[in-house]
């Protein structure tokens, strides 16, 4: 008995959903899409930072390059407790000719920044304390999400402003929405690029004492939304 209800019940289920999707198919409606984009300057950059003990004579401890590496960092107005973090500490063993295995320590730190001057200052900064293993691991814009409403937002009113026009020439109107799906997509057509660094004013052949403050510019962030709208017509 109670196999036999359920089989009703499913029975039931599927003859609704068929009458539903018969209903929408039967109604009169334009479909359309349309797609907003813009570019945004990053606002958040993350930099990799590695120190390791130099491999040389006089050995360079990683304490001490770490040391050196926070004073440096305060003195260009980071704030270490929020936007320094420890990535990875490791170890590495390394024989030497004639010695005795030796170990070779080494630590990784994401450092947060907010704008690309401050970026360059930093790569620059660090280089001169003897830690130049920094790299760019991505950037972020901070009010995407706000950004991505606001695109939705736009990508619907022209979607409705191309329904217009098109029904106009047919004495047509449109009613309401009928069925609405969107799409985001960020960095399309930049290929992996979006994390690029542009430098100038920096030459490694200079003495340091000529060094100019280097530039640094982010490639912007494309932002594009598409939404797709069925409306009713009459």
């Amino acid at each position: 008995m109670n196999r036999i209800l359920s089989i009703l019940s499913i029975f039931l289920i599927c003859q609704i959903a068929n009458g539903q999707t018969k209903n929408f198919i039967d109604q009169h409606y334009l479909e359309t899409t349309a797609k907003v984009d813009t570019l945004v300057k990053p606002d958040i950059i993350y930099l990799d930072i590695l120190i390791r003990e130099k491999d040389e004579r006089n050995k360079i401890s990683v304490e001490e390059l770490e040391e050196k590496m926070a004073n440096k960092l305060e003195a260009l107005g980071i704030d270490l407790q929020k936007q320094l973090t420890l990535s990875d500490l490791s170890s590495n063993f390394k024989k030497y000719f004639l010695k005795q295995k030796d170990i070779m320590k080494s630590k990784a730190y994401k450092l947060k920044v907010f704008d690309a001057q401050t970026a360059g200052k930093i790569i620059v900064g660090l280089e001169e304390v003897g830690i130049s293993n920094v790299s760019l691991d991505k950037t972020e814009y901070s009010k995407i999400e706000n950004l991505k409403l606001e695109l939705k937002s736009k990508a619907v009113a022209l979607a409705k402003n191309q329904a217009e026009y098109l029904v106009r020439p047919l004495n047509q109107k449109l009613t309401k929405a009928l069925f609405i799906t969107d799409k985001y997509y960020q960095g399309i057509d930049y290929d992996g690029e979006l994390n690029e660094i542009v430098v100038m004013g920096y030459s490694s052949n200079k003495r340091k004492e000529e060094y100019k403050p280097i530039e640094i510019e982010f490639k912007p962030i494309k932002i594009e939304t598409e939404v797709t709208i069925k409306f009713g017509i009459e």
